[in-house]
């Protein structure tokens, strides 16, 4: 007990003063004995008990007595069940991390699924179909090793986004002159509509197929529900995410109740999704087109504006963490797209691999012609079955490419929000419903054909700047990628350009032999297509060896960091060497 004593009071005359002060520091010692005891239980230590004693003598003397007690038998207890505590608490704290890592990987999870789309269009179901009826399971690797390449590529594009801030499409304004820029815009705008042409012929054909419509009814219906769906983006990203994995999951369930069918040898699958054969014929052509499908400029666009949906931290750690979350999401919503492609191809392989079939029904499979396949071996429900899996993959293509569209006249063009709403569908769907509606059903196979062709042709304008901002000190400074990933991104990317290119080449060439235009017509078109092609080659070369000059802000990072990219920086020209070697 500690005991504090007053003065006394001598003065009779005073002793109201005094009393009064005495009164109001016993209430100031009351108070300090209270706060005392809220920080003890707050600290687990155990409680005190401040009692506050104000006597007055006859002669006006006042005394203070505080007593402090500590709860002896509290902190005991305490301190004898403190290592069961802490365990208890470890574990708790495991579990709430653990909880904590799946709430913040499920707010990232999303944009994969949305850009997975790409990979289940109507042009990509067709080339699985064709690769399916001509070589089985044989060219299964291919989709197998191209996911891989995609999840790469892709990832380079969501990273790029994250660390900058800015999606690919704002990058490219920034970075090149005026005519190189408005050029690659045009470009890009011309494959989004490209892009969209596959998925108004599929929407249509699955009309007629599952409601018995005229085809051009099912342009237009195709058209009018894309523009509803893109409507509910003014409810936000996530809900056009949401959207994206419900077709996606259409997709899967039907095209597995297909493989449940046609019931394929698992063996000879596996085989031929890790073992590479290239047998019979056209089987090195069929391979580089299964191949190039996987890839389209849109998606780099989309990609790396999705992620600026969510709110990205500015420390080194957070962008670690969130650039992990997003590759991880990535990779399991590809690895449920591909197992969907690897079921497309086994339906027609399996189906096909009777050698009466192949002449009869698999010879230059179609989207239309496998609804009668189907229906021929399977049944009238399989045929509505694939009917509806080509609706998911006809409508869902549509609305990816007119979304992406959107996001890149905003970022060459700046415009604001709303207007790009009502101008950019339109210049994505109208020019595919009209182009669609001339084709007729009776040229859908032509008119994916010439998509692809024009895909392949734009899509290195895409890549390449994707390629040289990934691998830029000035762009995402100590956050760039690994000199392994440079270097397989840039070489892999540097064969798909150069095998379309070449195919384009050797296309038109045979093309211009076969023709039956007159010669005179011939000539003109020599003429204005090999300049061009020239000049399309030095844009290439042009896009490659430009130097990056426009800096980016990086997130907050240690001094050490910020040491790393002054001389990065300085050192550039050896970056642009690696990145182009």
């Amino acid at each position: 007990m500690q005991k504090v004593a007053a003065c006394p009071m001598v003065a009779d005359h005073h002793h109201h003063h005094h009393h009064s002060d005495a009164a109001a520091a016993a209430a100031v010692m009351e108070e300090a004995g209270r706060k005392v005891e809220r920080e003890d239980q707050q600290r687990g230590r155990g409680s005190g008990r401040v009692a506050a004693v104000v006597g007055a003598s006859g002669g006006g003397a006042g005394e203070i007595e505080i007593e402090m007690a500590a709860a002896a038998t509290a902190g005991g207890a305490a301190g004898a069940s403190s290592s069961g505590q802490q365990h208890d608490d470890d574990a708790e704290g495991s579990l709430l991390r653990q909880k904590s890592t799946w709430k913040r990987f499920l707010a990232h999870a999303g944009p994969g699924f949305l850009i997975s789309l790409a990979y289940l269009d109507p042009s990509n179901v067709q080339t699985d179909l064709q690769a399916g009826s001509s070589h089985r399971y044989e060219l299964l690797w291919v989709l197998f090793f191209g996911f891989i390449f995609v999840l790469i590529i892709q990832s380079l594009a969501a990273k790029l986004g994250i660390i900058t801030g800015k999606h690919l499409a704002e990058l490219c304004m920034r970075e090149y002159p005026k005519y190189v820029k408005y050029g690659l815009w045009l470009l890009i705008e011309v494959g989004v509509i490209a892009a969209t042409v596959p998925g108004v012929l599929g929407t249509a054909l699955a009309y007629k197929i599952l409601l018995h419509i005229p085809f051009w009814a099912g342009v237009l219906i195709c058209g009018a529900s894309t523009f509803l769906i893109l409507a509910l983006q003014s409810c936000g990203v996530r809900k056009m995410e949401f959207i994206g994995v419900i077709f996606i999951l259409i997709m899967a369930a039907c095209f597995f109740v297909e493989v449940n069918s046609a019931n394929p040898p698992m063996g000879e699958v596996i085989q031929g999704l890790f073992i590479p054969r290239l047998r019979g014929a056209y089987a090195t052509s069929d391979a580089i087109a299964l191949f190039s499908a996987l890839i389209v400029p849109h998606n780099l666009f989309l990609h790396s504006s999705l992620v600026l949906s969510r709110k990205i931290p500015s420390s080194p750690k957070g962008v670690k963490d969130t650039s992990t979350f997003f590759l991880i999401e990535n990779a399991f919503a590809l690895f449920l797209v591909l197992l969907v492609n690897v079921a497309i191809v086994s339906i027609t392989g399996t189906i096909c691999a009777d050698s009466q079939m192949v002449d009869d029904n698999c010879s230059g499979l179609t989207l239309n012609s496998t609804s009668v396949l189907l229906k021929n071996i399977f049944g009238k429900s399989s045929s509505k079955i694939y009917g509806l899996a080509l609706l998911a993959s006809g409508q869902s293509c549509t609305v990816a490419t007119s979304y992406s569209g959107q996001y890149i006249m905003q970022g060459f063009s700046g415009m604001r929000k709303f207007i790009i709403y009502i101008i950019a569908p339109c210049f994505t769907i109208i020019p595919s419903l009209i182009i669609c509606s001339i084709g007729g059903a009776a040229h859908v196979r032509q008119l994916i054909y010439i998509s692809a062709i024009i895909l392949a042709f734009v899509l290195p304008f895409a890549l390449v700047p994707l390629l040289k901002f990934s691998s830029s000190c000035a762009m995402i400074g100590p956050y760039k990628n690994s000199t392994c990933i440079v270097r397989v991104a840039w070489i892999l990317s540097m064969v798909i350009m150069g095998v379309n290119i070449y195919f384009f080449c050797t296309s038109f060439l045979s093309w211009l032999v076969h023709s039956e235009l007159p010669r005179i017509a011939n000539a003109v078109i020599s003429t204005l297509v090999f300049p061009f092609m020239a000049a399309y080659i030095a844009a290439l070369i042009y896009l490659v060896f430009k130097k990056v000059s426009v800096p980016v802000p990086f997130p907050s990072m240690p001094v050490s960091s910020e040491t790393e990219v002054a001389d990065a920086r300085r050192q550039d020209d050896k970056v642009d060497d690696i990145t182009v070697h």
